[in-house]
């Protein structure tokens, strides 16, 4: 809660009791679903689709603080992910994977990278409780998603993914990508 003795400053659209000797600012509980993170669930290949909606809801319901959960990437083409596979080899930055494209459950439309946003900036550390349950808000998530069957790429054995959670249902990417070479390439691989 934010205290205000100068109402000059308050800016519209704030909610605020003025009491006898401040003003309060009250922060209500960001409650509503993120549109991006809509528009990226309806990129998932369409076996996983409803239940990504699913687990979403879940999510909004289970973080009752501050921060909400965006859906940083879904589907991924071959070369977004080549051109995410060069950062911290041959372009500067980061090593941030592992795969190159078509080596990654992003190339089908079967994995999600999720990120936390707090009051308008994005929240990388898992650690965080945002809505005060003594839980992580982050791992709140990740419970959600392997409730569901999703693999949380936290569990990798080499390379820790941590905002990643994919559901190949039983296939490797080489698998995967044999089929959408011998499908004729298309968005979606038949699974």
């Amino acid at each position: 809660m934010e205290r205000k003795n100068d109402v000059s400053d308050i800016n519209v659209g704030d909610i605020y009791i003025k009491t006898l000797h401040n003003v309060v600012k009250i922060e209500p509980k960001i409650n509503m679903k993120d549109q991006i993170t809509l528009q990226r669930i309806e990129l998932l290949h369409p076996k996983v689709k409803g239940e990504v909606k699913a687990i979403y809801d879940e999510i909004c319901a289970a973080l009752t603080g501050t921060a909400f959960c965006r859906f940083a990437y879904t589907l991924r083409t071959f070369k977004e992910q080549n051109d995410l596979y060069a950062k911290g080899r041959t372009i500067g930055g980061s090593k941030v994977t592992n795969a190159k494209g078509g080596e990654s459950c992003h190339n089908y439309g079967l994995a999600v990278d999720i990120v936390l946003i707090d009051h308008g900036r994005a929240v990388w550390e898992r650690g965080q409780d945002f809505d005060g349950d003594k839980i992580p808000d982050w791992m709140e998530v990740v419970k959600i998603f392997e409730k569901y069957g999703w693999f949380w790429g936290g569990n990798f054995k080499s390379f820790k993914d941590y905002p990643h959670f994919e559901k190949s249902f039983g296939f490797s990417a080489s698998q995967l990508k044999a089929k959408w070479e011998t499908q004729g390439k298309p968005t979606y691989v038949k699974l």
